[in-house]
């Protein structure tokens, strides 16, 4: 875990993309990181501004017992189920984490300062659950910095479209294809359409569409190398970038459309995209990769903690790497096609292995805490 001492040291490193107009969230959280102190000392000194979880962050936190053991009793002693359970102490940590985070969320007008916490992943596929579960989550957590996170499956869309209408903020997550992201920037719309609608204030509501990185070059890059040819090899590394350069000139094209412009002059925000998965997952790439190429301003980075002090220590922040490379993000997408490689097979499967891998995660977290709750007595129901 990073220190504070080393977030002061490392600090102007961070603050380079901070000045490019990238805001800096941390992909993870845990009691332990919010007891010690570390978060507020990286929000502090270490250009943090915000906070993302899913699934698997709190699998491994929970899972570990390590800062719970005493909630776990008084759950156990209460005799609750184990996904009250698993929510009560997911929402503890949200809501400790968005207080941390308060002085942020106040200083940027609700621009960043936010924590995210998402919708039980088994809900993926059925709309009006998801709905239900954003408005509960909402109201457990009960800060105004809190952002719900619901995947872009099909069913999620008018879900998005609900839950934004309701003013709650959404931080939308699973996106892989270029088609689905522009069907999540239609949903937010169709959402402040309905908000506004409603006579809600459309300035307080904000979004993020969560676009994935890795996952995209680790399938993609698996399918050249098995092709094996110059041309093949030559292109790996290089579709998960083009895929995220691309949905980034879809951005400047919505937000720039005539349907934003009234929603714009009536204060509404725009739905910034957000760099996800931004973990190298091929050793061979240099550790910043997904960083250092994806500088561009009202953007934002959630990192890994690995990540994060990677950057602060040798990150090459060199202005902005997405809008001059639209032409050359097509090319590289064309050129993968030619070899016979499926986007729309890739990223569909993406999306499918992402909700699956949730869900294995959620799985995992909820059978950790039965065992826990049992272990003291209490029969998990």
């Amino acid at each position: 875990m990073i220190t504070v001492t080393e977030a002061t040291a490392s600090a102007g490193a961070l603050k380079r993309l901070s000045d490019e107009g990238v805001s800096i969230w941390l992909d993870d959280l845990s009691r332990r990181r919010i007891e010690s102190g570390n978060l507020a000392g990286l929000v502090a000194t270490g250009n943090v501004v915000g906070v993302t979880t899913n699934p698997s962050i709190f699998q491994a936190a929970i899972g570990s017992g390590e800062g719970y053991e005493e909630q776990l009793a008084d759950l156990a002693v209460r005799g609750v189920s184990v996904d009250e359970a698993v929510r009560m102490m997911t929402t503890a940590d949200v809501r400790a984490a968005a207080d941390v985070l308060r002085p942020v969320y106040d200083a940027t007008g609700g621009r960043d300062g936010r924590v995210s916490i998402e919708v039980d992943p088994r809900l993926a596929h059925n709309t009006a659950a998801t709905v239900a579960e954003a408005r509960q989550l909402a109201w457990l957590v009960d800060r105004p910095n809190v952002m719900i996170k619901i995947p872009a499956t099909k069913a999620g869309l008018p879900a998005i479209t609900e839950v934004i209408g309701a003013g709650i903020s959404v931080n939308v997550t699973l996106i892989f294809s270029l088609e689905r992201y522009r069907e999540v920037m239609d949903a937010y719309i169709a959402g402040l359409e309905k908000a506004q609608a409603a006579g809600l204030d459309l300035s307080a509501i904000h979004s993020v569409a969560s676009f994935f990185v890795s996952r995209v070059d680790s399938e993609i890059d698996k399918r050249l190398t098995l092709l094996g040819t110059d041309e093949a090899l030559a292109l790996r590394g290089r579709a998960a970038l083009a895929n995220a350069r691309l949905a980034y000139e879809a951005y400047e094209q919505v937000f720039a459309g005539p349907r934003w412009q009234a929603l714009g002059g009536a204060r509404a925000n725009r739905q910034r995209p957000l760099w996800a998965s931004t973990g190298v997952k091929d050793p061979a790439y240099k550790d910043t990769l997904y960083v250092d190429e994806l500088v561009a301003p009202g953007t934002v980075n959630t990192m890994p903690e690995a990540t994060l002090n990677a950057v602060a220590d040798h990150g090459d922040v060199q202005g902005d790497t997405v809008t001059g490379g639209y032409a050359q993000a097509r090319a590289d997408l064309a050129a993968v096609e030619r070899l016979g490689i499926s986007y729309d097979e890739v990223v569909r499967q993406l999306e499918d292995e992402g909700v699956a891998k949730f869900e294995v995660a959620w799985q995992d977290l909820l059978d950790a805490v039965t065992k826990s709750l049992n272990s003291k007595g209490v029969d998990a129901e």
